[in-house]
């Protein structure tokens, strides 16, 4: 009788175990839609070509950007929103961002589409906001956290 107390206890707890959070999942699910990257190889290797921006809006620690571009329809295009990992110095700190489009549609139409970031990964420790110079958008962004 003992041994089966012991399985059940040792299941229970394997159980429990393994319904902790990874940090992907966490990190997946934002309110923001995705998730800014940083990460400086991929900022350097970036193209930003072939969109214009409509608008770029922050709203807590979301950055909602809205694009325009030559397609089809906008419903297969991808969007990543890529950070330097240096920050410069100023008051306040800036850091340099891109947002880099995937659009494999063939079409001489033009469309808008609107991506929204969580911007988190963003943030610089010890500060409570920084400038985000945002490539070939017309002016920076001020996020304050």
């Amino acid at each position: 009788m003992k041994f089966s107390k012991f399985g059940i206890v040792l299941l229970f707890t394997m159980l429990l175990l393994n319904m902790q959070c990874d940090e992907d999942d966490v990190r997946s699910s934002t309110s923001c839609g995705e998730v800014a990257t940083v990460d400086n190889d991929m900022y350097q290797n970036t193209q930003t070509a072939f969109y214009s921006f409509v608008n770029a809006e922050i709203n807590e620690d979301c950055l909602s950007i809205t694009i325009s571009a030559s397609g089809c329809s906008g419903d297969s295009w991808e969007l990543e929103l890529i950070g330097s990992e240096d920050v410069m110095e100023s008051f306040p700190v800036q850091r340099n961002i891109k947002a880099a489009l995937t659009n494999n549609e063939a079409c001489l139409a033009v469309f808008s589409r609107e991506w929204t970031f969580d911007l988190t990964p963003l943030q610089v420790d010890g500060e409570s906001q920084v400038t985000l110079n945002l490539q070939d958008f017309s002016e920076p962004i001020l996020y304050s956290y």
